[in-house]
């Protein structure tokens, strides 16, 4: 029987306007120090999110998630974030923020493979 991996995840959101607490979720980002693994996984509806708020620049959220992705991969286009520990990266971005791409509390879990992991939280809560 294979061992399984503690992981920890949070679900990306994009909150159009932060006073009105609404949001879709828009990816997940998992976390998984035995893998060393830290990937986030993510698209961008825009039908849907223009019909949520029509004031979204689709493009700059964008922008806001390929940077994301750039310090979950250790990228030095990421800045100095993305030279972090992974550990740290992870606490980073999903420390709670006032902004527009937001992250859900972080929740834990026993995997088996966080890539697969991934996968399945991103078709549960994204898909």
């Amino acid at each position: 029987m294979q061992d399984k991996h503690l992981f920890e995840y949070a679900i990306i959101r994009v909150v159009p306007r932060v006073e009105r607490e609404e949001f879709l979720n828009v990816g997940v980002i998992i976390y998984c120090a035995d893998e060393q693994f830290l990937k986030i996984k993510f698209s961008l509806n825009k039908e849907r999110l223009l019909n949520f708020s029509d004031k979204l620049e689709i493009d700059e959220l964008e922008k806001r998630l390929k940077a994301i992705e750039l310090i979950c991969n250790g990228d030095i286009e990421g800045g100095s974030i993305a030279c972090l520990p992974i550990a740290s990266r992870f606490r980073w971005l999903t420390a709670a923020k006032s902004t527009i791409v937001q992250t859900s509390p972080v929740h834990p879990g026993l995997c088996n493979s966080a890539k697969e992991e991934l996968e399945k939280l991103y078709a549960e809560l994204v898909g």
